[in-house]
């Protein structure tokens, strides 16, 4: 891919995604990138529209707590192609199962706390 106008310095990545620079750099060494971010002659980072996509999508993954290492496993299936989509498939659901069931930990714990505001405000009220 050449350099174009129409990509972002690793500072505009951060911006954009809400990540740092150096989360950045880290997910580039950690082998997380589809491929190798461009570099302008300067040697500075430049990011394409693909790869700020990606850089999402990782992002995506790891807020739901997904591990690095099953992330690498993620990205390796995908760089190699579309022989891989099922194992994807399957690592993916297996993934959302997990969160599936964070989200009902989360969501009973909340209702927890909903309880015990409601029991402190008729308290407070005198209600």
């Amino acid at each position: 891919m050449s350099i174009t106008q129409d990509s972002l310095s690793i500072s505009e990545v951060a911006e954009a995604t809400g990540l740092t620079a150096h989360t950045l750099r880290y997910y580039e060494r950690a082998g997380l990138m589809l491929h190798a971010v461009d570099r302008a002659s300067s040697q500075h980072r430049r990011y394409s529209g693909a790869d700020v996509a990606w850089v999402v999508f990782l992002t995506r993954l790891r807020s739901t707590s997904m591990p690095i290492a099953r992330m690498r496993e993620y990205v390796q299936l995908v760089r190699l192609g579309d022989d891989t989509t099922e194992a994807r498939r399957d690592l993916l659901l297996e993934h959302r199962i997990t969160v599936a069931a964070q989200l009902e930990t989360m969501t009973q714990s909340l209702a927890h706390i909903d309880y015990k505001i409601a029991n402190y405000t008729m308290k407070v009220d005198g209600s």
